[in-house]
């Protein structure tokens, strides 16, 4: 019978401190010594999902899963939490929207959800050698310690080897690190195996007497420190990531609404040479664009009532009667619309912007699905897609169809059911990853980008030339 599998797992001082991309060459670099790897996150928050099997979950730990050479399963992140206001977040658990769970205060929801990080977490540990586990903000926010369910907690139930990172390049790395383990409960401090220090630039002979004072402050050793890496290729888990304004060639810009969904996708135009890629939250960034993109809303009507009082929803419109080159994505798709209903109360109703003949109902059901698409017969900017197959996802409430097709014949579906139009030089569809195809960046820009796999071997790279050699499979000895 195999034993429960060994877990190291990476807790951050704070948000952003590069607990994902870690975990993620961790789970490679893991799987590259021949071990059976798997990735788990308890909970996590974020509005960018990808589709499996089983429903949707959390795109970081889709990531590490296929950095980890695994099929991603919704075990993996259990729980995804969607915000969709400040105060309110759609609920996720194992991969199904969960309405019940969404209204139930936030400090009481973790007794109903722990059973079953409980159950996934024992399930994944029971069919691997090694869980490579990510926590969730920081394990030191006293005022969630009672209710954790993301961090230190599943670190006691795995016992897990763990490790914290922090964001040295913001300042203050020393103090985060020393603060983070001081707060720490004294059964949880005896699970911190190691310090790492992150976005590190400079000279590191500088960082002394440093780690050494800390080691002798926590007995805890700094066991790596990784230079600042901009482009390691990987899509950013949380909020809007650094755009690459100084490209000579096309200008493409992002609308970033607030309640932008799935920009995780659009990660790979970073790395094309000569592409200006902006994010729109003024009229004058989408007027200098030769390319528009719309892209996915976790909550549609909010999002057009914020174009709106932008003056967004007019620079939108000029970019349109300009015949200039748009694509719309789910949301975006939905937004440019006559009308959105509602008739069951899952968004909001909202006019659109009407710009397209389209008109979307929201129904109860989310339609999830991952799959090959087949792109029909395109012209203009888009004439490079024609005929293209496409792996690629679905996630949506809306389902969309067009007003009056005898009186718009030029809009023209370019996807079979429903999924997509093209009207002038805009192009209009509902599934998400065009631009991690391959065949799709050749088409558009002449060249193709790095792969997933060339990223996730990358990162294995990286971080073996900046730990010591024996630390990481120290970390994962059972002894």
């Amino acid at each position: 019978m195999r034993a429960p599998a060994r877990a190291v797992m990476v807790c951050g001082t704070t948000s952003g401190a590069g607990k994902s991309l870690l975990a993620t060459a961790l789970a490679r670099w893991y799987a590259r010594q021949g071990l059976k790897v798997a990735p788990f996150k308890a909970q996590n928050m974020s509005n960018n999902a990808r589709v499996v099997a089983d429903g949707e979950m959390g795109s970081a730990q889709y990531f590490q899963a296929l950095a980890a050479r695994r099929i991603p399963d919704v075990r993996m992140n259990p729980v995804l939490l969607k915000p969709e206001s400040d105060t309110h977040c759609q609920v996720i658990l194992c991969g199904e929207r969960r309405d019940d769970l969404s209204s139930i205060a936030w400090r009481e929801r973790s007794a109903h959800l722990w059973p079953t990080i409980q159950s996934c977490l024992s399930d994944l540990r029971a069919d691997h050698d090694l869980l490579v586990i990510e926590g969730a903000g920081s394990p030191a926010e006293i005022n969630l310690q009672a209710t954790d369910i993301v961090n230190m907690r599943v670190a006691e139930a795995a016992s897990a080897a763990t490790l914290v990172i922090c964001d040295i390049d913001r300042g203050g790395a020393f103090a985060h690190l020393y603060g983070t383990h001081a707060l720490l409960a004294p059964q949880h401090r005896a699970l911190i195996r190691g310090f790492v220090l992150n976005k590190f630039r400079g000279d590191a002979a500088l960082l002394a007497p440093g780690p050494e004072m800390l080691q002798a402050l926590t007995g805890i050793p700094t066991m790596a420190v990784l230079p600042l890496w901009r482009e390691h290729g990987l899509p950013e888990e949380d909020g809007v990531f650094d755009a690459t304004p100084s490209g000579s060639g096309l200008a493409i810009a992002i609308v970033a609404y607030p309640r932008i969904s799935n920009l995780d996708e659009f990660a790979a135009l970073r790395r094309v040479p000569g592409v200006s890629l902006t994010w729109a939250r003024q009229p004058q960034s989408i007027a200098s664009a030769d390319l528009l993109i719309l892209p996915g809303s976790k909550h549609v009507a909010q999002d057009l009532a914020w174009l709106r009082e932008q003056g967004l929803d007019a620079a939108i419109a000029r970019h349109v009667r300009a015949d200039k080159p748009m694509l719309a994505i789910c949301g975006g798709l939905q937004l440019l619309g006559s009308e959105l209903l509602d008739p069951y109360g899952v968004e909001g109703e909202a006019q659109g912007l009407g710009l397209l003949p389209l008109l979307t109902v929201f129904g109860r059901r989310k339609r999830t699905r991952h799959g090959t698409y087949s792109l029909g017969a395109l012209t203009g900017y888009w004439a490079p897609l024609a005929g293209l197959n496409v792996e690629a996802y679905e996630i949506r409430h809306g389902e969309t169809q067009p007003t009056d097709p005898i009186a718009y014949p030029e809009l023209k579906p370019v996807l079979p059911g429903a999924c997509g139009w093209q009207h002038g030089q805009t192009l209009a569809i509902y599934m998400h990853g065009l631009f991690e195809s391959p065949a799709v960046m050749h088409a558009l820009f002449g060249q193709s980008t790095p792969t997933l796999e060339d990223t996730f071997e990358g990162l294995a790279d990286f971080i073996d030339g900046h730990f010591a050699a024996g630390v990481l499979m120290g970390l994962a000895d059972r002894g």
